[in-house]
């Protein structure tokens, strides 16, 4: 029963995020303005280490999985703007462990392995809402290294998602905590060992330690 309370909540956020899914803001001047800037994907930081999974909870298979489980659905999904370079964004990655603790919050047991985490989150939900939370960890159009990421945290600022949600930024306990839509889950907080993913170039990552959630489930 809870799981279809947490597929019906999902496909609701889907809903509402469909006119919103691929619109990108525009980017501020003084974030285009250096050209210098590198032009490697993030899909390139994903796949680093192999397309395969692995025993390390700490690094981001199980993201890089779902990424490719869309884009082999659905090949023009705004989900592919993390493998064009050239294109400005800031994604918040979840890692490994962070699904597993989602899966254990929405089903209450822990999978063991990433392959069967995976397969927990697939059964779970469907392409267009896999898709809808992975759109909402991405910042489209803006290059927020960490200390910018911290200025706005310190000012309590709010993002707005490639899924046209926003998320709250703030320093909670000196952390940087990123407030989603889900008023009871613990809210994710950014890794301090992986900031500035891929810095230097127009695509940056910061590493987070729980899913992000564009619904309260």
């Amino acid at each position: 029963m809870h799981a279809q309370r947490t597929k019906r909540i999902l496909v609701t956020a889907v809903a509402g995020a469909v006119a919103a899914i691929g619109a990108l803001a525009p980017a501020t001047s003084a974030e285009a303005a250096p050209s210098a800037a590198g032009k490697r994907s993030l899909v390139k930081v994903l796949a680093a280490d192999g397309v395969r999974f692995d025993k390390n909870w700490k690094d981001f298979d199980i993201m890089e999985a779902a990424a490719l489980a869309v884009l082999d659905a659905k090949p023009d999904s705004p989900v592919g703007l993390l493998a064009r370079g050239g294109t400005r964004l800031t994604a918040f990655l979840p890692t490994d462990r962070a699904f597993q603790r989602l899966v254990r919050s929405l089903t209450g047991s822990t999978p063991r392995t990433e392959k069967r985490t995976v397969a927990a989150i697939l059964a779970a939900a469907d392409v267009d809402t896999i898709e809808t939370i992975l759109l909402y960890h991405v910042v489209p159009a803006r290059t927020l290294t960490s200390p910018k990421v911290v200025a706005a945290a310190k000012k309590g600022g709010t993002v707005t998602t490639a899924q046209g949600g926003t998320i709250k930024l703030h320093v909670i306990k000196g952390a940087v905590t990123l407030l989603d839509k889900d008023r009871d889950a613990r809210n994710p907080r950014a890794i301090p060992a992986l900031l500035d993913l891929n810095r230097g170039n127009r695509q940056v990552a910061h590493g987070i330690d729980r899913v992000l959630r564009p619904a309260d489930l």
